[in-house]
């Protein structure tokens, strides 16, 4: 393994001061001023990408809250990945692998982050479509869904939470995340038996009849052919939107 060369060593050093100004001390030959500024600077910019993505979390938490997390990332955080795009997940993954926050939050705070990454997430996937039949028989073939979708479920209704409103008990929220034609993200509430069908067919090479049979099997309850029917009406709502993009060739 090569040796970490002097100028890398002062840069490491420099980073761990701006990361706890008040604990480490400066390297040899930089001023406090400068290495002042500098850590408002970088802590700034920081943050300035984390509140285009969570303006629901920060507006819900409040400055002071807000900027103690935002200071215990700095701190704290080892970001695995140079992208300035890619600080809001590792913002969110601190979250969710931080068990012992310097503030208290509410209950629903972590989902709440989580489903306001997921736009972003999306909005940025990079994908190319698949080939597909958009006028196809999506009962008949495989649906093809489109490249960039995420298929979520929360504990919390995370999509009403707003200034206006927050819950008080959990409840478990199917949420259907995707980029249509335009380039927009849309988001779809699922009940239960839509989010399990858009679960098979994301992971399995299934046409749509043989999946919604299969989630008629699990669920033993259901008529078969009122789950077709209801299927059939659902899915080609999902390619309406954009969701799906046709069937397979």
């Amino acid at each position: 393994m090569n040796a970490r060369l002097p100028f890398q060593d002062f840069q490491f050093a420099l980073a761990r001061h701006l990361r706890q100004p008040r604990r480490v001390a400066l390297p040899v030959g930089v001023s406090v001023r400068r290495a002042a500024v500098y850590h408002e600077l970088v802590r700034n910019n920081l943050e300035s990408f984390l509140l285009g993505c969570f303006p629901v979390s920060h507006a819900l938490l409040g400055a002071r809250r807000w900027t103690r997390l935002v200071d215990a990332f700095f701190r704290e955080a080892r970001c695995h990945t140079p992208y300035f795009r890619e600080i809001p997940r590792e913002f969110l993954h601190w979250l969710l692998e931080t068990e012992a926050l310097p503030v208290a939050v509410p209950p629903w705070s972590r989902e709440l982050a989580h489903y306001e990454w997921a736009e972003l997430a999306v909005d940025v996937m990079e994908t190319a479509p698949p080939k597909h039949a958009a006028a196809g028989d999506l009962m008949a073939s495989q649906p093809v869904l489109a490249p960039a979708l995420m298929n979520l479920t929360y504990a919390w209704p995370v999509h009403r939470i707003g200034r206006d409103w927050r819950p008080r008990k959990p409840q478990t929220t199917h949420l259907l995340v995707f980029r249509d034609a335009d380039e927009t993200v849309q988001f779809i509430e699922l009940n239960p038996v839509s989010a399990r069908l858009m679960a098979l067919l994301k992971a399995e090479s299934l046409t749509g009849r043989a999946a919604c049979l299969r989630v008629a099997g699990e669920l033993g309850s259901l008529d078969p052919n009122a789950l077709i029917k209801h299927g059939t009406q659902f899915l080609n709502q999902l390619r309406a939107a954009g969701a799906i993009l046709g069937s397979a060739t």
